[in-house]
């Protein structure tokens, strides 16, 4: 695939039609996903010894953040849990708490 290919191939992906998807209706409740995106990219040409090369690649990543809910008029932000990300942390929290009383056992000897 050719770097302009790529950069194009990218350009297209990086929009907010992937940060927020397609409403969904039911029962008078529409429901827009939203999510977070991050990507980016590189490439490069070059010549050696009379052979020329072109390539590169590209990263896009999305998570979840949450919906907008839309009823009645009224239109809400709800946001997702990212149970990963809360996990981490309270596994984080854990050890630094546990590190903290046996570095306190220590001392008192």
């Amino acid at each position: 695939m050719g770097l302009e290919k790529i950069v194009g191939v990218m350009r297209d992906n990086l929009t907010v039609r992937r940060v927020y998807g397609e409403p969904v209706e039911k029962d008078g409740v529409v429901i827009i996903p939203a999510a977070s995106i991050i990507g980016g990219g590189g490439g490069g040409h070059g010549s050696e010894q009379g052979k020329e090369g072109e390539g590169g690649g590209f990263l896009l990543a999305a998570r979840p953040v949450g919906a907008y809910v839309v009823k009645g008029g009224e239109v809400r932000w709800v946001p997702s849990v990212d149970v990963t990300f809360l996990g981490a942390v309270f596994a984080i929290m854990v050890a630094a708490i546990h590190r903290s009383y046996r570095r306190g056992s220590d001392r008192s000897r």
